[in-house]
């Protein structure tokens, strides 16, 4: 029972650790909502869907932080993702 849940711990690491490789960079005002889903931990096509649109009705994003004015885009999911949005191409 033990070397399966040791076994079970690795195989997680590992699939973390791909997903993390795996991400990419996303600019948040220029993304379509694929893309934000398909690089940002915990936002799947809905709330992705809702960033583009709150975009396109708000204008661009003038901060990271600002994200959080997006209905279902709460403290958690914007601390997981921090680290791979930009609000400009560089």
């Amino acid at each position: 029972m033990k070397k399966i849940s040791l076994y079970l711990i690795v195989f997680l690491c590992l699939i973390g650790i791909k997903s993390i490789i795996a991400a990419e960079i996303v600019n948040i005002n220029t993304a379509d909502a694929e893309t934000i889903s398909a690089n940002l931990s915990g936002i799947g096509p809905i709330k992705a869907a809702a960033i583009v649109k709150f975009r396109e009705k708000h204008g661009p994003f003038p901060s990271v932080d600002s994200l959080i004015s997006v209905v279902g885009i709460g403290e958690k999911t914007l601390d997981k993702n921090k680290n791979l949005i930009i609000l400009v191409d560089q």
